[in-house]
C-alpha cells in the first residue's frame, strides 16, 4: 500500500486546519524526573522532539507555529537550569539552523533580547535574517517571552510614537505586538495536563481554542497533534456571538 493511502488512514483529512498554532511546551522535567534522568536531560529530549512536531505540522498543513520555549518568568529558575536552557537555545540554532532554512522555515523569535548574552543575541538576529523570506512554516520562538511583557512593550512603543489616546484601538494595539503581522492563534496546545497558559499569547489567544494533552512534552509526537487538529474541527467557535 503506497505511503500517502496508509497515512490518509492513520490520519484522515481534516477539513479545517488552523492558521497558526501555540503550543505551551510543558513537561520537561517530569519527563526526565520519570526516568531518573536530570531536568537537562529533559530539556534536551523536548528539543529533540520539536523536529517531529515541525515536520508534522507541516505535513498537516499549518502555516504558522508558535512555541513556548523560555518564559519571562523562568529565569527565577535554578541558575544551572537557566544556564542549561540557554546553551540548548545556542547549540540548536549552531547545529539546526542550515536544515530549517533549507527546509523553508521562516523563525521569527517573540520576546526580548536584553537580558541574553550579546553573542546569543547576534545569533538570533541573524537566524531571523537569514531566513526571513521562507514560506513553508513560519515558527515563532517564544523566548524570554511573556504575554505581560509584551503588552507593557506594546504600549511604551505607542507611547514613544507619540499615538493620541483617541487613535488607540485593538487594531493598532495588534501592530505593536511581537506577532504584529500574523494571525491570532486558532488554537492553543499545552502539554502535561496543567490547566492554564502560564502568560502565554494572553492578548492574542483570547478567542483561541484551548487543547490539554497528558502526553508530556518529549512524548508529543505526529499522532499528538493530529489528535489536537481533530478536536480543534469539532469544536464550534462563536467569538462571543451565537451559532
Amino acid at each position: 500500500m503506497p505511503s500517502e493511502s496508509r497515512d490518509n488512514q492513520r490520519h484522515p483529512p481534516l477539513e479545517r486546519i488552523p492558521q497558526h498554532v501555540g503550543i505551551i511546551m510543558d513537561g520537561n522535567g517530569r519527563w526526565a524526573r520519570a526516568r531518573g534522568l536530570p531536568r537537562s536531560a529533559g530539556h534536551r529530549a523536548g528539543v529533540e522532539n520539536l523536529r517531529s512536531v515541525l515536520r508534522a505540522a507541516v505535513k498537516f498543513g499549518i502555516p504558522v507555529l508558535t512555541i513556548y520555549a523560555f518564559s519571562t518568568e523562568n529565569w527565577a529558575r535554578p541558575r544551572g537550569e537557566v544556564r542549561t536552557l540557554l546553551a540548548i537555545l545556542e547549540r540548536v540554532i549552531d547545529r539546526e539552523l542550515a536544515e530549517l532554512h533549507e527546509e523553508g522555515v521562516q523563525l521569527r523569535h517573540i520576546g526580548r533580547l536584553e537580558r541574553l548574552s550579546e553573542e546569543l543575541q547576534r545569533k538570533i538576529r541573524d537566524a531571523v535574517e537569514l531566513t526571513k523570506d521562507n514560506q513553508r512554516l513560519i515558527l515563532n520562538v517564544g523566548f524570554d517571552y511573556g504575554g505581560r511583557a509584551e503588552l507593557v512593550d506594546a504600549v511604551r512603543r505607542i507611547v514613544a510614537d507619540g499615538v493620541p489616546a483617541e487613535q488607540i484601538d485593538e487594531s493598532l494595539v495588534g501592530r505593536y505586538l511581537y506577532t504584529a503581522g500574523l494571525p491570532d492563534p486558532d488554537l492553543i496546545i499545552r502539554t502535561s495536563g496543567e490547566m492554564r497558559i502560564s502568560n502565554f499569547l494572553v492578548w492574542q489567544g483570547a478567542y483561541a481554542e484551548f487543547y490539554v494533552t497528558p502526553a508530556l512534552w518529549p512524548d508529543f509526537g505526529e499522532d499528538e497533534l493530529y489528535e489536537a487538529l481533530k478536536s480543534y474541527n469539532q469544536r464550534d467557535r462563536r467569538f462571543g456571538l451565537v451559532s
